[in-house]
């Protein structure tokens, strides 16, 4: 793999850009790994990368139906905080922060980290006792939040309208080292270093159907025909219950659309992230200048990776009252994503009832922050069967009552 750098830019120049290679290889699927990961996501491809770089597994393949990042990866809101209260994911989550803010580093691939702050408002008594909670509890895990009063909201973000009539702002948990990335440069990255370990990176390849021996995985079957293997990690978001449904288990899951929206660009008047959870909504500025809002999720079950009208209309009319200046906005363009939902909102990081099969799903609204040390924690299950991050999120919770109510406890779960 040749190295990105200055000196590599200023030489490619005088060849006239003649010399760049693909950033990954496209092989044609070998009819055996010992390691197949369904899905060519963010989480798939951190999965592989760590196998390979923590545990010395290479002869991987990461299978994908569409292009690789073009689902969830590809379609969401690029949010990274690790201010949750559980301490399970707050463990989770703050490994995953910390490993994006050297990723650009250690993938030689610039994924446009910006620790520009989240700023989570707090807009009924009730919401401003549980971020003060949750900053109490951030402080014994070792998280650097902290909840702010109105005076220093509006110091931090000056466009903000804190006294709104029906959702006056009472404070806010004020992460500053939380940020943004580019979701799709988080893809690229890993899969240009996953290539580069001799990995396969297959796309344009559906898996149709899971062999198994009794109670044993023994391989794929794929539009691009079998593939045999040991080991499967299925990390496909909201077609989880799907694949689950082909090995012989089912999930307690459920799939439903996530959408959200730019506006045209402008010139920059926010520096930092806003989430407004009374509303829903969250919004920030991108680097191109557009305003990027996110709201909830739809509240019917489906597939589709567009989302509903009126839900737009829900979450920007919720959100002008506390940014006035978005009223004058044109939406740019709109999207959605499939969420695979758990009933207490957190992942699900696990082995499955089929041995060989571990399942890595349940992120919900809130995965790409999540992404890198996802990724960390499934592949030291896959590779050595426990993974300390990992054990409380397991799908044994769910028959024991071991719920880790993330909504409950923050109020949303992104």
């Amino acid at each position: 793999m040749k190295r990105y750098s200055a000196f590599a830019i200023a030489r490619e120049a005088f060849r006239h850009h003649t010399g760049w290679t693909r950033a990954w290889r496209s092989p044609a699927p070998k009819s055996r790994y010992d390691v197949v990961i369904v899905g060519a996501g963010g989480h798939g491809l951190a999965t592989a990368y760590w196998l390979g770089k923590n545990h010395g597994i290479t002869n991987v393949a990461v299978l994908e139906k569409g292009w690789l990042g073009g689902g969830n990866t590809g379609r969401n809101t690029t949010i990274i905080r690790s201010n949750y209260l559980q301490d399970p994911s707050a463990a989770l989550y703050e490994k995953s922060r910390s490993l994006f803010e050297t990723m650009s580093q250690d993938l030689n691939y610039n994924v446009m980290f910006s620790p520009r702050g989240v700023l989570m408002l707090a807009q009924t008594e009730h919401e401003k006792r549980g971020y003060l909670r949750t900053a109490h509890a951030n402080a014994l895990q070792g998280i650097d939040t902290r909840f702010i009063g109105p005076k220093e909201v509006k110091e931090i973000c000056p466009i903000m309208n804190t006294e709104g009539p029906r959702y006056p702002v009472l404070g806010g948990l004020w992460q500053k080292r939380a940020g943004t990335a580019r979701h799709d440069a988080v893809a690229w990255g890993y899969a240009r270093a996953c290539s580069d370990m001799g990995m396969d990176i297959i796309e344009q390849c559906e898996v149709t159907g899971v062999t198994r021996d009794g109670g044993k995985v023994t391989g794929v079957d794929t539009t691009r025909g079998r593939i045999a293997t040991d080991k499967m990690g299925i990390v496909v978001a909201g077609h989880s219950g799907r694949l689950a449904e082909m090995a012989g288990f089912r999930l307690p899951i459920e799939s439903v659309p996530l959408q959200a929206l730019v506006s045209e660009p402008i010139k920059p008047c926010m520096d930092i992230v806003v989430m407004a959870n009374t509303v829903h909504g969250y919004l920030s500025q991108s680097d191109k200048g557009e305003m990027v809002i996110g709201g909830g999720t739809d509240a019917y079950n489906a597939y589709t990776q567009r989302g509903s009208f009126h839900h737009i209309e829900e979450t920007v009319r919720s959100l002008i009252e506390i940014f006035p200046m978005i009223s004058r906005l044109k939406m740019l363009r709109q999207w959605g994503g499939i969420v695979d939902m758990t009933g207490d909102r957190s992942p699900i990081l696990s082995k499955t009832p089929v041995d060989g099969i571990f399942i890595n799903c349940g992120w919900g609204t809130g995965g790409f922050k999540a992404t890198p040390g996802s990724g960390f924690a499934f592949a030291e299950l896959m590779a050595t069967g426990k993974s300390p991050l990992t054990d409380a999120f397991s799908l044994d919770r769910f028959r024991e009552g071991r719920f880790i109510d993330e909504s409950v406890a923050a109020g949303v779960a992104h």
